[in-house]
C-alpha cells in the first residue's frame, strides 16, 4: 500500500515564488478596474471620520526615496484607520507654483527666456507642473498607495488659487499685512527673496578681518588717559562687502570694555576677549588699559574707515562674547538684528546693493563690483589706509539657496510682511503648538523655538510663477485698497479666470465697475510680486479640509519630513492661527531623511542615490513597503541593496507561512467544519491567544505610529510562534489524522482564524500580498471581495486562562532548549531527523508539576519519537545543560524500535499483520478515516 496517498498533504495554487515585479501591476490594474478606493470610500460613508491631510510635494522631477518613504507611511496610516472602521480619506496634493518649477523652465529656455513675457513663462510653468503631476501620480500609484488620484488638489487650480487670494485678503482686512524695507535672505542668482524654509546651510570659506573705526567725537575719558585721536573701536566681520553699508558699532550695555595699547594706538574691545585677541593678532608688546561698561560708551561717534560717514556707538542685547571683539559692525540693511537695533536708534535701512548683488553707483571705491568679488578689494583698501589689524580665512556654516545651492546674502528690499507680534500672532501660535500632539515629542521644541524667534513673515517673492499679491494702490494718494467688496471681487475673478488674469489685465479692470478711491481718483497701480509659495501650501487646510464634505477641519494628522517644522507645518500654523485662531492639525508626525547603507546623505555626486523605480523593477514595491515598516522612521533611515536582500528573505518567510496555512485549509469549510472555540485543543487555543496578544501589540503600535513594531512583531510571530513552534507541531495532526477528525479540524479552525486575521493585520503594510492571500481564501463565505474592504478581526472572543498561558510559554521555551540539544546530536551524526531521537529530561519540580498530564504529548510537541522524564541524568555521558532554564538537563539518544512508513515516528509495539510497516496509531487513524 502507498501510505503517502493516505496522508492529508497541503494543496494550494498560492505560489511560493512571489514574482512581485510581474504580479503587482496586475493587481493595480484590477484595483483600478474595480475602483477599489471608491468602493472603500462608499463602504465607510457615515462612519466617524479620521482626517489625514496630505502635504503637497513639488511637481518637478521623478519621485525619489524620500517621496516613497513619505507616501508609504501615509498609506499605512489611512489604510489602518479605514480597516479600524473610520471614514479615512486620502486626497493627494501637489505644490505647483514657485521657484523650483520656474527655475526648471528657465533652464529649458536658456537664453531665450528674456524673449518671453511673464504670461508666456507662466503658461510654460503650468504645463511643466501638469506634466510632472501626471508622472508622479503614476509613480505613487505604483507603490500601492490608495488615494483620490483622479481628484487631487493642485495649488495651480483656479479654485485653489482663489482660496489663496481669499485667505491673504483676510490678513489684509485685519491690517495684518504691511510693506517695508527690511533685510531678507536674498539669492542673487535667482534674484528673489527666500523664505526660511528655502535656505539650506553648507560649509563656506569666508574672509575673517578685524577693522579699526577711529573715534571722531563724543569721547569723555570713559577709559582714563586715552588720547581720543589715537583711539579706535575694533570690529570683526566675515562679510567685508557689508562695510560700505555700516551705520553704527554696537556694544552690549553690561559687558566690560578695555583698551589694548599697541604702538601708540588704543584699540577698544570687550575685556573678556582682550587676551585671546592679542594672541590671535600676535601683538606681544600690547597692554590693556582701564575698563568701563558698554553703556558708558554709548554716544561716542566713530568715523567710517573709507567712507565720509559717521558710525555712532550704540547698544544691543544681541552682542555676544562667543566670537569677534564684543564691538559689532552694524549694517541695518544687511542683517535682522542690525535692522532691529537700527530701528531703535532711528538708523536708515541702508542697502547699496542691487538685485544682482552689484554695488550701486553711490558706493565709493567699489561701485559696479559684485559683492563677494569686492571682498579682497575692500580688504586691500583697509590695509592701504591703515585700518586693518589682521586678515585670514575661515570655514563656517553659511546659508545657501536651496534651489541653485549658491551662497546667499542678507539684503534690505521692499517686501510684504505679516507681522508676528501684531494681534498676538506669535503668542497664539505658540499656545497652539502646546495643544498639538507632536510625534516624535522633540518636534514640539523644534517648531516652538522657530516660531518664538522668527522675524516677521516675508510673504513676497520677485518671481513670475505664483499667485500675485493682490494689492492695488491709489496713484494719487498712495492709499492701498483694502475694501472687502474689492477683495471679494478679485477672488471671484481668480475663481473664474485663474491668477494669470491679474498679470494680463490693467489695474482698473481688476476693480468693480465704477470703483474709485476715497480721494476721488480712479487710477491705481497693481502689485507685481507673487506670494511666498509657503503661503500657497499653508492655506491647504482651508482649500482642502473645509472645501470637501468628506473631510473636516482641523485635520487629525499632518505627516511630513522633519524639515517641514520650518516649512509646511510652520506656514500652515501661522496662516491658520492668523485667520482662525487655531492650529489646522491635532497631531503632527515627522520622519527622518533617507540615507545610504553607511548613513551618508544621498546625492548624485556621491553616486549613492537609489531610485524607487529601480528597487521596484528589481524587488517589487512590496519590499519597499516592508522596508518602510521595518525601520524606525523617526531617525534617518538607511537603505542599501544588502538591506533590501535581507528584507526579501524575511518577506519570503512570511509568504511561506501563508502558503502553509492556505495549503492545509484546502479541504476546510468554516461553516461545516469549524470546531467551537471552547472545544479546541489546548495548543490551538494557546496559539490564538498568542495571536490576540500580538495583534493587540500591533494595533497599539499602529495607533502610536510605531510601524517598525508591526514588522518585528508580525515577522517574529510567523517565524517563532508559528513556523518554529505551532505549525511544526501541528503537521503531524494535519497530515496523519483522519481528514474529518475533530483533532485535525480543531487545528484547521485555529489556522483559519490565523489566516484571515493575519491577512487583515498585514493589509496596511503588505497590501499586494494580503490581497493575493485573500483571493486564495476560497472557503470564506463571509469574505469581502477585497481584504481592503474588510475590518480588522475582533479577537475579543478569544480567551485563555493565565495559568495555561504560563504553562504553554514554559513548554515553548522547553521545546527551544530540546531543539538545541537535538541539533548538537545531529552535528555528531547520532541522529538525522528529530524523529530519530528519544529525549530524556531532568526537570526542576516546578516544571514537572506544570507538565503533569501532558507527558504523553511532549513527543509530538518536541517532534521526537519518545520522551522520558527522569529523576536524574547522572550516568549519562552526553548531557545538554540549559543556560536559559534553571535545572533543565537534556540527553538525546537514537529512538528504539522501527520507523513508521506513514508518520515517521519510531514504534516498539507489535504491528498488525495487515500493516506491518506502520505504527498502531496510524492503523487506528486509517481505520477511522474509512469509517
Amino acid at each position: 500500500m502507498e501510505y503517502k496517498e493516505t496522508l492529508n498533504l497541503p494543496v494550494t495554487d498560492f505560489p511560493m515564488k512571489a514574482n512581485l515585479v510581474k504580479k503587482e501591476p496586475e493587481v493595480l490594474k484590477q484595483w483600478e478596474a474595480e475602483d477599489l478606493y471608491g468602493q472603500i470610500r462608499k463602504e465607510k460613508q457615515g462612519r466617524p471620520m479620521y482626517v489625514f491631510h496630505d502635504g503637497p510635494p513639488y511637481a518637478n522631477g521623478h519621485i525619489h526615496m524620500g517621496h516613497a518613504l513619505n507616501k508609504i507611511l501615509k498609506d499605512f496610516v489611512v489604510k489602518f484607520q479605514s480597516m479600524k472602521g473610520y471614514d479615512a480619506t486620502f486626497v493627494p496634493g501637489w505644490d505647483c507654483h514657485g521657484l523650483p518649477i520656474e527655475h526648471q523652465v528657465g533652464k529649458e529656455l536658456k537664453k531665450k527666456k528674456k524673449d518671453f513675457s511673464k504670461s508666456e513663462i507662466r503658461k510654460l510653468c503650468r504645463e511643466y507642473a501638469a506634466k510632472f503631476v501626471d508622472i508622479q501620480r503614476e509613480e505613487f500609484k505604483r507603490l500601492g498607495v490608495f488615494a483620490s488620484w483622479d481628484k487631487p488638489y493642485l495649488t495651480m487650480d483656479y479654485s485653489y488659487e482663489a482660496t489663496i487670494v481669499r485667505e491673504f485678503s483676510k490678513f489684509i482686512e485685519q491690517g495684518m499685512v504691511y510693506k517695508g524695507l527690511k533685510p531678507v535672505h536674498w539669492c542673487v542668482q535667482c534674484r528673489t527673496a527666500l523664505a526660511e524654509a528655502e535656505v539650506e546651510y553648507d560649509n563656506h570659506r569666508s574672509p575673517s578681518i578685524y577693522v579699526k573705526f577711529p573715534v571722531k567725537s563724543g569721547w569723555n575719558d570713559q577709559l582714563e588717559g586715552l588720547d581720543p585721536s589715537k583711539t579706535h573701536f575694533v570690529i570683526w566681520t566675515t562679510t567685508p562687502w557689508t562695510l560700505p553699508a555700516n551705520l553704527a558699532i554696537c556694544l552690549h550695555p553690561d559687558f566690560e570694555y578695555t583698551a589694548v595699547s599697541h604702538q601708540g594706538e588704543y584699540w577698544i574691545v570687550a575685556k573678556e576677549l582682550a587676551q585671546g585677541l592679542m594672541e590671535e593678532w600676535q601683538v606681544k608688546d600690547a597692554k590693556t588699559l582701564g575698563k568701563c561698561s558698554g553703556k558708558d560708551l554709548e554716544g561716542v561717534v566713530c568715523r567710517h574707515p573709507f567712507i565720509e560717514r559717521e558710525s555712532p556707538v550704540i547698544l544691543g542685547e544681541h552682542v555676544t562674547l562667543e566670537q569677534g571683539t564684543g564691538c559689532v559692525h552694524t549694517a541695518p540693511g544687511h542683517g535682522q538684528e542690525d535692522y532691529v537695533v537700527g530701528q531703535k536708534y532711528g538708523l536708515d535701512t541702508y542697502n547699496p546693493v542691487d538685485d544682482a548683488g552689484i554695488f550701486k553707483p553711490v558706493v565709493e571705491h567699489f561701485a559696479g563690483q559684485f559683492v563677494t568679488k569686492a571682498n579682497p578689494n575692500i580688504v586691500e583698501k583697509l590695509q592701504a589706509d591703515g585700518f586693518l589689524i589682521t586678515s585670514s580665512e575661515i570655514e563656517h556654516s553659511y546659508p545657501h539657496c536651496w534651489r541653485c545651492h549658491q551662497p546667499i546674502i542678507f539684503r534690505a528690499t521692499a517686501q510684504w510682511f505679516i507681522p508676528m507680534d501684531k494681534d498676538g500672532l506669535r503668542a497664539n501660535a505658540l499656545a497652539e503648538i502646546n495643544k498639538t500632539r507632536w510625534v516624535p515629542h522633540w518636534g514640539r521644541e523644534r517648531i516652538y523655538s522657530m516660531v518664538e524667534n522668527r522675524p516677521d513673515w516675508c510673504v513676497s517673492r520677485q518671481r513670475a510663477w505664483g499667485v500675485p499679491i493682490t494689492v492695488l494702490t491709489c496713484k494719487q494718494c498712495e492709499k492701498q485698497v483694502t475694501s472687502p467688496e474689492v477683495m471679494s471681487h478679485i477672488v471671484k475673478l481668480v475663481e473664474q479666470n485663474g491668477a494669470d488674469f491679474w498679470f494680463e489685465k490693467d489695474a482698473e479692470e481688476l476693480l468693480p465697475s465704477g470703483y474709485q478711491c476715497s480721494c476721488g481718483s480712479k487710477e491705481f497701480i497693481k502689485e507685481m510680486d507673487i506670494l511666498d509659495v509657503w503661503f500657497d501650501s499653508g492655506v491647504s487646510h482651508a482649500a482642502v479640509l473645509e472645501g470637501d464634505p468628506n473631510m473636516q477641519w482641523p485635520a487629525d494628522l499632518y505627516l511630513e519630513g522633519s524639515d517641514q517644522h520650518r516649512g509646511w507645518f510652520h506656514s500652515s500654523l501661522l496662516e491658520s492661527v492668523g485667520t482662525r485662531s487655531a492650529a489646522p492639525y491635532k497631531t503632527v508626525l515627522t520622519h527622518g531623511y533617507v540615507v545610504d547603507g553607511k548613513g551618508k546623505k544621498m546625492s548624485k555626486s556621491a553616486g549613492n542615490v537609489i531610485a524607487p523605480q529601480k528597487i521596484i523593477d528589481q524587488y517589487g514595491a512590496e519590499i519597499l513597503r516592508l522596508w518602510v515598516a521595518s525601520e524606525n522612521y523617526r531617525e534617518d533611515i538607511r537603505i542599501s541593496h544588502e538591506i533590501l536582500k535581507r528584507l526579501t528573505e524575511a518577506y519570503r518567510k512570511i509568504r511561506n507561512t501563508f502558503r502553509f496555512l492556505l495549503g492545509n485549509l484546502s479541504d476546510f469549510d468554516p461553516k461545516s467544519d469549524a470546531v467551537p472555540m471552547e472545544e479546541l485543543e489546548e495548543i490551538d487555543r494557546y496559539i490564538l491567544y498568542r495571536f490576540r496578544t500580538v495583534s493587540e501589540k500591533i494595533m497599539k503600535a499602529f495607533d502610536d505610529f510605531e510601524f517598525h513594531v508591526f514588522y518585528h512583531s508580525f515577522y517574529n510571530f510567523c517565524i517563532v510562534d508559528l513556523s518554529a513552534f505551532y505549525l511544526d507541531i501541528l503537521k503531524d495532526r494535519l497530515y496523519t489524522y483522519p481528514r474529518n477528525s475533530k483533532g485535525r479540524r480543531s487545528g484547521q479552525t485555529a489556522m483559519n482564524e490565523l489566516l484571515k486575521g493575519m491577512a487583515q493585520l498585514m493589509a496596511p503594510v503588505l497590501s499586494f500580498t494580503s490581497e493575493e492571500v485573500w483571493s486564495f481564501m476560497t472557503s470564506q463565505s463571509d469574505k469581502t471581495p477585497s481584504v481592503h474592504l474588510s475590518s480588522f478581526p475582533d479577537l475579543s472572543r478569544i480567551s485563555f486562562p493565565d495559568h495555561l498561558a504560563d504553562k504553554w510559554e514554559k513548554i515553548s521555551q522547553l521545546k527551544g532548549e530540546v531543539s538545541k540539544a537535538l541539533e548538537l546530536r545531529r552535528q555528531e551524526k547520532v541522529i538525522g531527523h528529530s524523529l530519530d531521537a528519544l529525549v530524556r529530561l531532568e526537570l526542576p519540580e516546578s516544571l514537572k508539576k506544570i507538565l503533569e498530564g501532558d507527558q504523553d504529548e511532549l513527543k509530538f510537541i518536541f517532534i521526537v519519537s519518545a520522551v522520558e522524564i527522569a529523576g536524574t541524568l547522572k550516568g549519562e555521558t552526553e548531557v545538554y545543560v540549559s543556560e536559559a532554564m534553571d535545572g533543565v538537563k537534556i540527553a538525546v539518544h537514537s529512538a528504539p524500535g522501527k520507523k513508521c512508513d506513514r508518520c515517521w515516528n519510531y514504534f516498539v509495539e507489535e504491528p498488525t499483520p495487515e500493516h506491518p510497516s506502520i505504527c498502531l496509531r496510524c492503523v487506528k487513524n486509517l481505520e477511522s478515516a474509512k469509517a
